[in-house]
């Protein structure tokens, strides 16, 4: 269906989402911290991406804003998915270029049907 980035440092996170999109096929890029998840954007123009917030090196707010001023990969729909949830961090990261802001654990639905939204996929 799509290739979607997972920006993440924890393995378990990572395994958690990565089990829910690749049931519904899904093709899975991995990021282990904010950098590297900007480098993989631009070489490799994922049709989304998942962001944590509290990474290494770069943090999900700053990586987010680096991929949505990147003229290359302003396009590309970021998700927050985090265990941040004031009010004032959704806020934050929608200012940075968030398309959509996640609680973790997300429930499978709950994921599903955010990017979906985004990719403008419908589940048959």
């Amino acid at each position: 269906m799509a290739r979607i980035l997972i920006a993440d440092d924890s393995d378990v996170h990572i395994k958690n989402v990565s089990d829910i999109l690749s049931k519904h096929g899904h093709e899975l890029l991995i990021a282990n911290d904010g950098l590297q998840a900007f480098d993989m954007a631009n070489s490799e123009m994922p049709d989304a991406i998942i962001m944590d917030v509290v990474m290494p090196i770069l943090n999900g707010f700053q990586a987010t804003r680096k991929i949505t001023q990147n003229p290359d990969t302003k396009h590309i729909p970021i998700i927050m998915l985090t265990a941040k949830e004031q009010e004032a961090d959704k806020v934050w990261a929608l200012r940075q270029g968030a398309s959509g802001y996640i609680s973790k654990p997300p429930t499978e639905s709950e994921l599903v049907d955010v990017l979906n939204s985004l990719l403008n996929f419908s589940e048959e």
